[in-house]
Order: C-alpha cells, then sequence, then structure tokens
C-alpha cells in the first residue's frame, strides 16, 4: 500500500535515474534516496525500484518501534511511513504526528502531518500537497 504512495509523491511515478540536488541541496536519485548517493550518480529503473523497497522496510521498522499503535491501523501506518522516508525516522518519532498517535489522538495525529510542508523554512507546494494526501490516507476508516 505505501510503495506506490510514496512513488508517486518521490518522483511523480517516473525515477530519475541521475543523480541530482534537491531543494534543499541534498543528492538525491530515483524516487527520493540520499542515503550514500553522490554526484554523477546514475541508476536504473529496477535499481531504483530497490532502493525505493529497501528504503521503506528501514523506515518502516523505527515507525513502528516508536508508534507501536500503528500495528493494526494499515492507513495510518502508510502515511506515518511515508512521511518518515521524507523527514527521517528521528524526526517522524520526536514529531505530534508520533505524540498523537501514541495519546490514542488519531484524528489530531493525523491533522499534524499538515505541519510537515516546509522546506527550508518555506512552504514548499509539492510538500504541502504530499501532506495533505498523507492526512487523506490516514483519515481513511478512522470512526467520525
Amino acid at each position: 500500500m505505501v510503495t506506490p504512495f510514496v512513488s508517486g509523491w518521490e518522483s511523480g511515478g517516473t525515477p530519475r535515474l541521475v543523480a541530482y540536488q534537491d531543494i534543499v541541496k541534498v543528492w538525491t536519485i530515483c524516487g527520493g534516496e540520499t542515503l550514500g548517493v553522490k554526484p554523477g550518480m546514475v541508476d536504473t529503473v529496477k535499481g531504483c525500484e530497490l532502493r525505493e523497497e529497501a528504503a521503506l522496510i528501514r523506515h518502516a521498522e523505527p515507525v513502528l518501534a516508536c508508534t507501536p499503535t500503528l500495528r493494526a491501523r494499515p492507513n495510518q501506518l502508510s502515511a506515518a511511513i511515508s512521511l518518515a522516508y521524507n523527514i527521517g525516522t528521528a524526526g517522524y518519532c520526536r514529531s505530534t504526528v508520533a505524540r498523537r498517535f501514541n495519546a490514542g489522538d488519531w484524528r489530531g495525529g493525523c491533522d499534524a502531518f499538515l505541519m510537515w510542508n516546509k522546506a527550508g523554512g518555506q512552504v514548499v507546494r509539492g510538500l504541502d500537497r504530499r501532506r495533505r494526501a498523507e492526512r487523506d490516507l490516514c483519515l481513511k476508516e478512522l470512526p467520525r
């Protein structure tokens, strides 16, 4: 569930096969992967798929460790993994999103995704759209 969601946001569905600097000048490749990326690096579509799958697994474990309440909540877990993939697991685990989930405030946790729409201190339209989509996914199947 989380892989297609993240792929659509990170690369618009088409991975970037040559390393580039993102909006805050971090070297990035494929669909937003930054681990070990250096200028001039090149990858393949299959390589990007494998990178993304490994990265999502790498992010899911810490998300579940700091918000174990998500185990039985697939929509909220998928949204949380997407956020952690984008902001890092340490950022996620310290976030209002995680604190509210752990307190059982599901709707408040989902609303807190909207706080993470900036890069370099500035609101970024793409991040704002992504956070709204994560919030929408998070709110699915929550009791009213």
